[in-house]
């Protein structure tokens, strides 16, 4: 048997063999080891209270983008006790924690924010419903991930809603306010699926 015939013979059995045992045969190298994997958005801790107090530390839950999806991370917020119950205190604050930089934990865990750093947020204005809130820019001027970042991240503190899964919301001056819910639509996909809002007042 000649030489060339005789490898083709021993590759054909060594394919059978490994197809017996449930290998699949492979015409890549392989000495490079096992292709890397990416740890996939888990950095909140099991269980963690939202809004446990230690002090004037207050344990919050913000929500940043991962995986084309809104996450829940875990943050902590300084209040001063006399400011823990003023709605627009503790929603700039939230606020802020959206536009900080992800950690280099949350960066390498694939978390990211589109709440940009000039964005503020205040009290209802004369007139407004007690429980509104007013960003510094209308809310349809935001991209579809921050403004949904912002909607779900109010919507799921006690301290900054009144009516659980929903905020109301609106910009400067006499920008209309809306009604908006944060769903799990939203949440899954809020690129492409605004959040649910209707028109207040």
């Amino acid at each position: 048997m000649r030489p060339r015939t005789r490898l083709s013979v021993l590759l054909g059995l060594s394919a059978t063999l490994l197809a017996g045992c449930g290998i699949r045969p492979t015409e890549v190298p392989t000495e490079f080891g096992a292709a890397p994997t990416r740890v996939g958005c888990a950095l909140t801790r099991a269980g963690a209270t939202q809004e446990a107090r230690t002090g004037g530390q207050f344990a919050v839950q913000v929500y940043l983008v991962c995986t084309s999806q809104l996450v829940t991370v875990d943050r902590t917020v300084t209040l001063e006790r006399d400011q823990s119950t003023e709605r627009a205190v503790v929603a700039q604050q939230l606020l802020a924690q959206l536009a900080r930089r992800p950690s280099s934990a949350e960066g390498q865990a694939g978390f990211s924010t589109d709440v940009g750093t000039r964005l503020k947020v205040s009290g209802p204005a004369p007139g407004d419903p007690s429980g509104a809130l007013r960003l510094s820019a209308p809310p349809d001027d935001l991209s579809p991930y921050a403004l949904a970042q912002i909607v779900c991240t109010f919507a799921n503190s006690k301290m900054t809603t009144e009516d659980g899964d929903h905020v109301v919301l609106g910009g400067p001056g006499d920008d209309p306010l809306r009604d908006y819910a944060c769903t799990d639509a939203v949440k899954a996909r809020p690129g492409t699926i605004p959040a649910p809002a209707r028109t207040v007042g």
